[in-house]
């Protein structure tokens, strides 16, 4: 499950934001066309050294950075490290395929932690608490264990609707909507004009993560909702988060909001046809933006507002840290591995470039878009750590989370819920707990 935001760094955001974002339309560009300031860490790490050398490979869930902004990384590092060489392997469904290449031991040097008990972490991850960075970032007791630090946060994120300005506004939506009957009246709108309303990547799965990590939380008013699952043989029932959540997602897959074959979506193109207006939003993070303005969007043409989950006109909104850098405990050339994991925190740019909120204390976050979701006074939810029974009753339960929106969407929302509550109540019980 997704993590909230430790409170300081929602102070941060609420102070950057009422200055005012510096992002431009310079956002989506790559690396090789706008390179990075260095911030104050930067300046003080360390210089390269005769120990930063040999190759290393980054696992990386990015299939649309590899031989674009990974390539203009690769030459960076090796400018810094003239000894050190990083390659970059991407995958996709991630999670579920990490975890099955860290139990066979086939994985490279550097990866994202996936969804493991935090007791886990030692038994495949290098401590990475000798690389100067445990009092400058946020979310340093995320990924630890036992006083030690395994995983470092490559940046954070809010969710909430990523829309087409443009396509708003040719479709008479003159305000963002404020609740949930108003975002159905508006994808109601859009459709008539033969206008895709939400861009749901139903097939591709993992984009469904926003209705089961980030929106439950928010309408339960809780961040411990995923964690208070180990309390009860019957986590998913229709009346808590989990079943408002998906509920809200059937309903707009069964008024036609979605895309025409939802057993047939494509993610690269989805943000195509969103830059274009083909379609109108996204329910995600702000991290899309700038991909959406890769694909052809301006800037000012994209806007963001939390997510209207009920007809109060009052919003919570996620604050999560993204997934989390990690070493391989193994891994042949660990301090070259470290050397990297550190550059892309302070020196590659790569939270500017995702839109991220930066992990570093120091730095700022610049994306204007942030502004816009700002001004309408969401409630952010911060939250704790993973509890390491949930997420082994998750494992244990062999549970997809994203797998459980796809059944619900598709099938009966109550024989769907009472299919996964008997794999978790039986992993419970295996369990001892």
């Amino acid at each position: 499950m997704r993590k909230a935001i430790p409170g300081a760094l929602v102070a941060v955001l609420t102070l950057s934001l009422a200055a005012g974002c510096s992002g431009s339309s310079d956002n989506g560009k790559t690396a090789e066309s706008a390179k990075p300031a260095v911030t104050d860490t930067a300046k003080a790490s360390e210089k390269p050294g005769s120990n930063i050398k040999g190759k290393v490979t980054f696992l990386t869930n990015r299939t649309d950075m590899v031989d674009k902004e990974y390539k203009d990384y690769a030459k960076r590092f090796k400018e810094k490290y003239p000894n050190a060489d990083i390659e970059f392997e991407a995958i996709r469904d991630y999670d579920k395929n990490v975890k099955v290449r860290i139990a066979s031991a086939d994985y490279p040097d550097i990866l994202l932690v996936p969804t493991i008990p935090n007791s886990d972490l030692p038994k495949y991850f290098a401590p990475l608490d000798d690389m100067g960075l445990n009092e400058k970032i946020y979310f340093k007791d995320f990924k630890a264990t036992s006083g030690k630090m395994y995983g470092i946060a490559s940046g954070a994120s809010t969710s909430g609707i990523v829309y087409n300005k443009k396509v708003f506004k040719d479709a008479g939506i003159t305000a963002v909507p404020k609740t949930l009957d108003e975002l159905y009246a508006a994808a109601e709108k859009l459709k008539a004009k033969g206008i895709v309303p939400l861009a749901s990547n139903f097939k591709d799965k993992w984009p469904l993560q926003s209705w089961v990590y980030d929106l439950p939380p928010v309408i339960a008013g809780s961040a411990q909702l995923g964690n208070d699952r180990i309390k009860t043989n019957t986590p998913y029932t229709l009346d808590n988060g989990y079943g408002k959540s998906m509920g809200i997602l059937k309903t707009m897959y069964e008024k036609g909001f979605l895309e025409p074959d939802i057993n047939s979506t494509n993610w690269e193109q989805s943000k195509k046809d969103v830059a274009t207006g083909k379609f109108a939003m996204y329910f995600l993070g702000n991290w899309v933006i700038n991909q959406i303005i890769e694909n052809g969007a301006k800037s000012e043409d994209i806007g963001f507002f939390p997510m209207p989950y009920d007809n109060s006109g009052k919003t919570n909104a996620p604050l999560n840290p993204d997934w989390f850098y990690a070493v391989n405990k193994n891994s042949k050339n660990q301090e070259t591995a470290k050397a990297f994991v550190k550059w892309m925190i302070e020196e590659s740019g790569f939270d500017s470039f995702a839109g991220f909120i930066p992990v570093l204390k120091d730095k700022q976050p610049e994306l204007a878009q942030l502004t816009e979701f700002k001004a309408s006074n969401p409630s952010f939810i911060e939250g704790v750590p993973d509890n390491d029974q949930a997420i082994a009753t998750q494992n244990k339960a062999q549970i997809d989370p994203p797998a459980i929106v796809q059944e619900f969407v598709l099938g009966k929302s109550q024989e769907v819920f009472d299919k996964f509550n008997k794999q978790w109540a039986d992993a419970k019980k295996a369990l001892g707990y």
